[in-house]
């Protein structure tokens, strides 16, 4: 069985984005526990084969998300040096 989307449902969740998104302010975990909510409520409970979603990881959230970009910045660093030629 396919559910009819919602008109406003896309709406309501980009307010919701808009309002709780920690990087606007809100708070972590009620943007976690808001997301997780919306989604159960959008997520069918069978795909097409009838097996379940696969697609339902739990939402985490990055306490020092500096340490992840430096540590982006240092792999994306390391792959140029990698690739670059080594006889000129």
């Amino acid at each position: 069985m396919v559910r009819e989307p919602d008109p406003d449902a896309r709406r309501r969740y980009r307010a919701f984005i808009r309002a709780n998104h920690p990087d606007a302010g809100g708070d972590p975990e009620v943007f976690a526990a808001g997301l997780e909510r919306l989604r159960d409520r959008s997520r069918p409970e069978r795909g097409r084969d009838g097996r379940p979603d696969r697609c339902d990881a739990p939402v985490h959230v990055v306490p020092n998300a500096r340490m992840v970009t430096r540590l982006a910045g240092r792999v994306r660093a390391w792959r140029r040096r990698r690739k670059r030629s080594r006889v000129r």
